[in-house]
């Protein structure tokens, strides 16, 4: 199955107060970790950034697709119709800039139970995580009618849509710790981020 990555680096980081993927978690920054991860997944990896003016045209990423989204300030489901509008696959592996411990056993599983679903999303209880999923090209349309009509939460597109989800013993197979999902908002988060990483390394 040919899949492309799209990694979301638009959110403004307001609680960090800096842009946070180039924050190191260990010995590499947040945008390096998740970059590693996805891309061998994938035929095509696709950074959504928030603005031309962010800080990710260095070229230290030349092997990105760079892209701008298109719907600025309306939050990640903008970064995602960006993302699909600019893949070159039906299928796409979608995930946050700011997941240092995503695990590829798990994200090839959810990209191995895609086929005929539009979206596949981890759920463990009443959490579900539409940033750590997989959706196809066929989302575009739904995802487009809610950005017009300002409805911005992702998970109202689960209606709209044939979803799968990814449910806490399947998850259990892969990431039992469910690190998966632990994503960085914080200086806490940073904190227990090397913490955990520390303890990989014992």
């Amino acid at each position: 199955m040919e899949i492309s990555s799209i990694v979301l680096a638009g959110g403004k980081s307001s609680r960090l107060g800096y842009d946070k993927v180039f924050k190191s978690v260990g010995d590499r920054n947040l945008l390096d970790l998740v970059i590693n991860c996805v891309a061998p997944l994938s035929q095509e990896t696709i950074l959504v950034i928030g603005s031309k003016d962010a800080p990710f045209q260095s070229g230290k990423y030349p092997e990105l697709k760079l892209v701008t989204d298109i719907y600025p300030g309306k939050g990640p489901l903008g970064g995602v119709y960006t993302g699909l509008l600019n893949s070159k696959s039906f299928y796409n592996l979608v995930v946050a800039s700011d997941m240092p411990f995503l695990n590829p056993a798990l994200l090839r599983y959810m990209i191995q139970v895609s086929a005929d679903y539009d979206l596949v999303v981890p759920r463990v209880g009443e959490l579900l995580e539409p940033l750590h999923a997989v959706y196809a090209s066929s989302c575009t349309e739904s995802i487009e009618h809610l950005l017009k009509h300002n409805e911005l939460s992702v998970r109202q597109l689960f209606s709209r849509v044939r979803i799968r989800y990814v449910e806490a013993d399947e998850i259990d197979r892969f990431d039992p710790d469910h690190l998966s999902f632990f994503n960085i908002n914080t200086r806490a988060d940073l904190s227990k981020a090397e913490e955990i990483t520390r303890g990989m390394k014992r």
